[in-house]
């Protein structure tokens, strides 16, 4: 009787290795099955498709991630062949179903957020730092369930004791909770969006913001470098954004040129009819003319001396050049603030600045309308007998020294 026996459990034995090994196999091939045609063949059919939304999930590889429950199917169900063994593959097989199902929500959740990110609203209400909220509660509660589930314990015993940890997850997660109110101003208060164009020089941020997540918000410099900034200091301290300039249509011009002023002085017969053959300073020339001569003679003002009475100055002729050229720019805008004036004297010169407002608020487009303006500007300067103030260079001092007897 013995040989049988042990004969018999030999038999039992290995009859169990080899449901084992049947198991482990079928996990295998139920996992190369579904991740190598299953999924494939879907994802094959999803690309053919014109809908944006199974694209996203291609690009996430959610059913890749999926594809992991069927070994996980397998081997719960293939466990009560080993009775031995069957409590802790099915508890072990449970945890890591809860893993996988956490994971795919994640990959879910992205790939809605990338569905998102592809309409315009996306650029006002960023949904990225929620989505990362939802992502931690997720990760939290399934790191949980599953480590329960795998020590055989209720949910409510383990969570009953983060009561006593208050104090420590406070210190542990103060970034995020700074970062989820910050958050929620920022959208509340529409502080700022995607796209927007912000200016923070304590952290040399000067360019275009290009993403706002939970913790941080990414700022992509004019010099293609990139910025990031911790989400609360947004709401902490000072930053300027630009897009009031881009949504209003116009982007301000606000440049001085400095005039020399040895050069400043009346207006004699000679410079007035030499500037009277200019086309859009002809008006302001016959009107200011015959308003000075009515003021002078209704006073009787001796014309003998200049600073006598009013007269025109080629300062003041020059601001209204200025005035009317401008006025009949194509790209300045007529409705916006519109001033040209003069500042207090300076030791550099007397600041005649200019401050309007273009129609054109793109930085390379402006940059070249206030080129173009200036340029003329600076070049119509000596018709008005008037010169711009420039220090003495090297050229200077050798040319005074050349014209020396």
């Amino acid at each position: 009787m013995e040989p049988v026996t042990w004969f018999q459990k030999a038999l039992v034995s290995l009859s169990g290795e080899l449901d084992l090994v049947v198991v482990l196999l079928g996990a295998v091939v139920s996992w190369l099955v579904v991740r190598h045609v299953v999924v494939r063949g879907i994802n094959l059919g999803l690309r053919r498709t014109k809908n944006r939304w199974d694209d996203a999930i291609i690009e996430h590889r959610v059913l890749e991630a999926a594809a992991w429950l069927a070994p996980i199917l397998v081997v719960y169900f293939g466990a009560k062949a080993f009775p031995p063994v069957q409590p802790v593959a099915e508890r072990a097989s449970q945890a890591l179903a809860f893993v996988v199902i956490v994971v795919v929500a994640d990959r879910l959740l992205s790939a809605g957020l990338s569905i998102y990110n592809q309409y315009p609203i996306s650029r006002k209400r960023p949904l990225k730092g929620w989505i990362q909220i939802v992502k931690i509660f997720l990760y939290t509660m399934g790191g949980i369930t599953a480590l329960c589930v795998l020590i055989d314990q209720s949910p409510w015993a383990l969570l009953s004791g983060v009561g006593a940890m208050t104090a420590v997850l406070l210190l542990i997660f103060r970034d995020t909770i700074l970062s989820l109110v910050a958050s929620l101003q920022l959208v509340s208060n529409d502080m700022v969006h995607v796209g927007d164009w912000i200016e923070m020089p304590k952290y040399e941020a000067d360019g275009d913001v290009i993403e706002i997540a939970l913790h941080t918000v990414k700022v992509q410099n004019w010099d293609k470098t990139i910025t990031t900034i911790p989400t609360h200091k947004l709401v902490e301290e000072s930053f300027k954004n630009w897009r009031g300039m881009a949504e209003s249509g116009g982007r301000r011009i606000k440049r001085a040129i400095y005039i020399d002023q040895s050069s400043i002085r009346f207006c004699d017969d000679d410079l007035i009819r030499r500037l009277s053959s200019i086309q859009i300073l002809r008006p302001y020339i016959e009107t200011k003319l015959k308003e000075l001569e009515e003021y002078n003679k209704s006073r009787g003002v001796d014309d003998t001396q200049p600073v006598n009475g009013r007269r025109m100055t080629n300062i003041g002729t020059f601001r209204a050049y200025c005035v009317a050229y401008l006025k009949e720019h194509p790209k300045i805008r007529k409705d916006m603030t519109f001033l040209v004036r003069q500042l207090p004297p300076t030791p550099q010169g007397l600041p005649l600045e200019i401050y309007v407002f273009t129609n054109d608020t793109v930085w390379a487009n402006y940059e070249g309308i206030q080129a173009d303006i200036f340029d003329h500007l600076l070049a119509s300067i000596p018709e008005f007998d008037l010169k711009v103030f420039q220090k003495p260079s090297g050229f200077d001092v050798r040319s005074l020294i050349q014209e020396k007897p």
